[in-house]
């Protein structure tokens, strides 16, 4: 009883990891690590000092990393990422002069993936929350006859610090969204949105003070997977 119990397992065992590898065949790795690059425009969102809306522009920027796909259901993938990111905006100061705000992030997002099989390729929808924290940064203010630029620094509380920085927190948190579509053999691209749900400002410790700044961004992804 005992043998043809055993026998019966190994034979379910064994189909199934025929049928496994079959499907892995079919639909490629289950598993894979992911490498991607791309563009993206972004802005910053909020509220200046007196509670008016900031009037920044779309800034161009870029971001590159790697991501690592884990099944969790059928066509279902947890998508934890790590990413360099460099995010900001620009904003027009008085006529000719701009300001150019450049903020380069470590960034985690941790995407839910939907990957359906479409035509050769797989369908990609995916959404989830990411984490990221600054490393440098800084401002650019250029005029038709000069041009001078001022390092970040990354604090909550700026209440004390020199005037010869300018200051951000370093934690931005916020949601992912992409949709985009992945070739059999391995190439990706992808559209992407992003909204920053903290702020970036600091405090300054002034009680009328209303300002809030959140980053937004659009994106362009190209990748491959292994």
């Amino acid at each position: 009883m005992k043998t043809r119990l055993i026998s019966t397992i190994l034979i379910l065992l064994l189909s199934s990891t025929f049928i496994f590898a079959q499907r892995g065949r079919k639909r490629g790795p289950e598993v894979g690590l992911g490498v991607q690059g791309g563009l993206n425009v972004q802005t910053i969102l909020g509220k200046n000092a007196s509670g008016d809306p900031l009037d920044y522009r779309l800034d161009l920027d870029y971001h590159v990393g790697a991501n690592i796909g884990i099944p969790v259901a059928l066509d279902f993938f947890f998508q934890p990422g790590l990413l360099y990111s460099l995010k900001g905006a620009k904003q027009d100061i008085l006529e000719g002069v701009v300001r150019t705000v450049k903020l380069s992030y470590v960034e985690m997002p941790l995407n839910l993936l939907f990957k359906p099989q479409l035509g050769d390729g797989f369908l990609l929808i995916g959404l989830g929350p990411y984490i990221a924290y600054g490393i440098a940064g800084k401002e650019i203010t250029e005029s038709e006859s000069s041009t001078s630029e001022v390092k970040v620094k990354f604090k909550n509380n700026a209440a004390d610090e020199p005037t010869t920085y300018a200051y951000y927190r370093g934690l931005d948190a916020g949601g992912n969204l992409f949709l985009g579509y992945e070739i059999n053999n391995g190439i990706y691209f992808q559209a992407e949105a992003q909204y920053g749900a903290i702020k970036i400002n600091p405090s300054y410790n002034l009680a009328t003070d209303k300002t809030l700044k959140r980053n937004l961004g659009f994106g362009f992804s190209l990748g491959y997977r292994f």
